[in-house]
């Protein structure tokens, strides 16, 4: 009897699926959260982005100064009013992270076998053969055989746009790396990620309470972003310390899990934190893919249980120089929202097709139909 009655409900779910989708008045319980950057911060798309779903704005502070955020957060305020759409502002802090400096912003050109030294001395031209950092420490921090990773943008598995280094040897404050892929490196900055090292830096650093107790004061942030928070105590620090700048002390905390040090202390970290950020580009260098995917499910049932939103990063990457996202892109966003995923994040920073939500949007609903047949 079991059997049969599948076989009469079978075809009705198939039928539905080859249907048009359809308008649905229920509001979308997944939320869109958007970086804002240089592609994305004009007000016609930023409404565009609004009426497409995004309900977070997210400012990314490890790139940028005050003045050009402030900027796109006025032409945010702008599109809100002109398309009547809601939207809440996160500020997400720089924290510990490390970054190769290129200062004459020309391309760099990194060959596959061989070396290339990384040096503290941020007065040197980056080079082929030298790259500067922001860190004065790696040295002290790295051994012979460890991996690390550089790339503008964390991280899209692009072997011509990000490059992994070997440490082969450690010379005073420089460390000598062997080059494990040929890879062009554009831009003035990039992302340097030592896999499963501990990095002795802040995780709210003196740069990040400057921007808070100037920027976000004057703007009233609704959520901040701590990126790199490796324990509970992180989490409290950045509590108290907004709780000294008046209305800030009602601004959310979602913490950012970013390497196995987070991970390892990631119940702690969710009972204190208002919410909860999977960061998959870094944590993919710490971890297999496939032990991303089981942490992401994990750390998912943990927010639902604790009522606590979730938010997963790096979604629809190949949609920032391309129209459609792939199949496994739209299998990746319909399996965070069938998990309960309340908040996903798609990037606008370089996109080329900002309009990332759009497509998000379709997949929300879609995946709020095939739940109706559960």
């Amino acid at each position: 009897m079991h059997s049969t009655n599948l076989l009469l409900e079978e075809p009705i779910r198939m039928a539905s699926i080859l249907e048009p989708s359809k308008p649905t008045f229920f509001p979308a319980m997944t939320k869109i959260v958007g970086t804002l950057g240089p592609k994305s911060r004009s007000v016609e798309i930023i409404s565009s982005c609004l009426e497409s779903g995004m309900s977070v704005a997210r400012f990314d502070f490890s790139w940028g100064d005050a003045e050009f955020h402030q900027e796109t957060l006025e032409n945010l305020r702008a599109a809100v009013k002109k398309s009547k759409k809601l939207c809440a502002v996160m500020l997400d802090t720089g924290g510990p992270e490390l970054q190769v400096v290129n200062k004459s912003e020309h391309p760099i050109s990194l060959q596959a076998d061989s070396l290339v030294v990384l040096t503290p001395d941020q007065d040197k031209e980056a080079t082929p053969n030298l790259l500067p950092i922001n860190f004065s420490g790696l040295s002290k921090s790295v051994k012979k055989g460890d991996t690390i990773f550089i790339g503008q943008y964390l991280f899209t598995g692009s072997e011509t746009t990000s490059v992994w280094l070997e440490v082969t040897e450690v010379k005073g404050e420089d460390v000598v790396c062997l080059i494990k892929n040929s890879a062009t490196l554009a831009g003035p900055l990039y992302t340097l990620h030592v896999s499963q090292i501990r990095i002795e830096l802040p995780t709210l650093t003196d740069k990040d309470k400057k921007v808070i107790s100037t920027w976000a004061f004057r703007n009233k942030i609704d959520i901040l972003s701590l990126s790199y928070t490796r324990n509970a105590e992180d989490v409290r620090h950045a509590r108290e310390f907004l709780s000294k700048l008046g209305d800030l002390d009602q601004t959310q905390i979602f913490a950012k899990i970013e390497n196995v040090e987070g991970m390892g202390n990631f119940d702690e970290i969710l009972e204190e934190a208002d919410g909860i950020i999977l960061s998959r580009g870094n944590l993919g260098i710490d971890l297999p893919p496939e032990k991303v995917f089981l942490f992401q499910k994990a750390a998912v049932h943990r927010c639902n249980m604790a009522g606590k939103p979730a938010v997963v990063t790096r979604v629809v990457d190949s949609m920032t120089d391309n129209l459609r996202p792939t199949r496994a892109e739209a299998t990746d966003v319909a399996n965070a929202v069938l998990d309960d995923m309340l908040n996903t994040c798609g990037r606008y920073k370089r996109a080329f097709f900002v309009l990332v939500s759009k497509m998000l949007h379709i997949n929300f609903l879609s995946s709020q139909v095939v739940m109706q047949f559960f």
